[in-house]
């Protein structure tokens, strides 16, 4: 781990500030006056370069039509493959192997389908117990379909603490009758990232294919997913890569499985020289392009041309380092600040081990959530008692954190979350 060295005045942060080698990205983005911005681990904020690709996608509509498809500044044929190039880096995989298409579920729908071989006595899933609930509704529904109970089934390793995953004990789950594990990347309440590497050694080492659901960590930290082997991932890119609401999804296949049919089929997972043959025989791509089905959404697309220049230009292993230092300085000021407050640190300590969110902990989350929202500060609440707050690498500022930390203060020392009732909103 790093060594930091804090102190808790305003001079302190401000002085941070002038030392950011990221600080003028900042000013990419559309950051609303009086209001700081914590919660870009559930959907970043826009960019004015996203907002110009998004504008020129529309403008090619208006002006080319039907030609769109295939000419115009970023033609529309071949965009999810172009940002799957753009995106590689990203995960540490080589142009072939990312393809954004699709949503998160319906890519674990996808690539569940074409993992998932049930043979023998090896029939079962393994996951676990904190994951995102939509995964496990969509493995879930891949057993049904299969003829299996998920209730015997679907295998979720425990917690020990409500918070964290033991990697021995997803190793020790890795029985012979596994057949697949899904596992995610970082957890999405306590920020927990796993051994995406050791995970897979073990898994390969029984014959077991693994895939990660990386929407907590891609564009939060590097991964190496090539080198590490991973059989698949699969991500959103609403969160820290700043696509936009409901933007389209990610997914990452190794080339050592490619030219393997994908399980749910659909033209656009076509040779791209064979799609308007028209024929009823599937040429799949030899590439992760095999595993879009249907048409893609080219204004949900078009965002992510300017974001992801972004992040091309930031690079990631320089967004990391300031993630890593930015959310130190946040538990160091909460520690310092907040210590009579009830509040406990929920996430790892360790550099290693912590993604790109402080999860903060109290009987009255919710009720608190509010109160920050009141004071102009935007966090999310995760039931049962989780504030989470993610200061992004790209647009946050470290005098935002400190008076978001001060601004708590001020809320649990007046006690004005009391006029709140401790429960989540309609979206928390």
């Amino acid at each position: 781990m790093l060594s930091y060295s804090f102190e808790p005045t305003l001079e302190f942060a401000r002085k941070l500030d002038r030392e950011d080698k990221l600080w003028h990205f900042r000013h990419e983005f559309y950051l609303k006056p009086g209001s700081i911005y914590m919660d870009g681990n559930s959907l970043g904020l826009l960019s004015k370069r996203a907002e110009k690709t998004l504008l020129e996608s529309l403008d090619d509509w208006k002006e080319l039509g039907i030609d769109g498809w295939t000419q115009g500044r970023h033609p529309w044929f071949y965009l999810s493959e172009r940002l799957g190039e753009m995106m590689a880096p990203l995960v540490g995989a080589s142009p072939e192997e990312v393809i954004v298409t699709g949503s998160t579920t319906v890519n674990l729908h996808q690539l569940v389908a074409t993992f998932y071989k049930p043979e023998g006595t090896r029939t079962k899933i393994l996951a676990d117990e904190l994951t995102f609930p939509s995964d496990i509704y969509a493995l879930q529904s891949q057993l049904r379909i299969r003829g299996y109970d998920p209730d015997t089934h679907l295998i979720r390793v425990k917690s020990r603490d409500g918070r964290f995953l033991e990697e021995d004990d997803i190793i020790a789950a890795m029985a012979d009758d596994i057949a697949l594990i899904i596992l995610p990347t970082v957890l999405y309440r306590s920020g927990q990232i796993l051994d995406m590497k050791r995970l897979t050694e073990e898994a390969h080492a029984r014959g077991i294919f693994i895939g990660f659901d990386a929407c907590h960590s891609i564009g939060a930290i590097p991964h190496s997913f090539s080198e590490w082997e991973v059989d698949f991932a699969f991500w959103c890119n609403y969160k820290y890569l700043n696509g936009g609401p409901g933007c389209v999804a990610g997914l990452y296949v190794n080339r050592k499985h490619f030219g393997k049919l994908p399980g749910l089929a659909g033209w656009f997972g076509s040779r791209k020289d064979k799609q308007f043959d028209m024929e009823h025989t599937f040429t799949p791509a030899e590439t992760a392009g095999a595993y879009q089905i249907g048409t893609p959404h080219v204004l949900s697309l078009a965002p992510l041309i300017g974001s992801l220049e972004i992040f091309a230009e930031a690079g990631i292993e320089n967004i990391r380092q300031k993630s890593l230092q930015i959310t130190q300085y946040l538990m160091y000021l909460i520690e310092h600040e907040l210590k009579d407050f009830g509040f406990t640190i929920g996430n790892p300590r360790d550099d290693a081990c912590r993604g790109g969110h402080v999860s903060l902990e109290h009987d009255e989350a919710a009720r608190i959530c509010k109160s920050l929202k009141e004071n102009g500060v935007i966090p999310d609440f995760r039931a049962p008692n989780i504030i989470r707050l993610a200061p992004i690498a790209l647009y946050t500022s470290y005098e935002e954190v400190w008076k978001v930390v001060q601004i708590l203060k001020k809320i649990m020392k007046e006690k004005q979350y009391e006029k709140f009732t401790n429960e989540r909103e309609v979206v928390a």
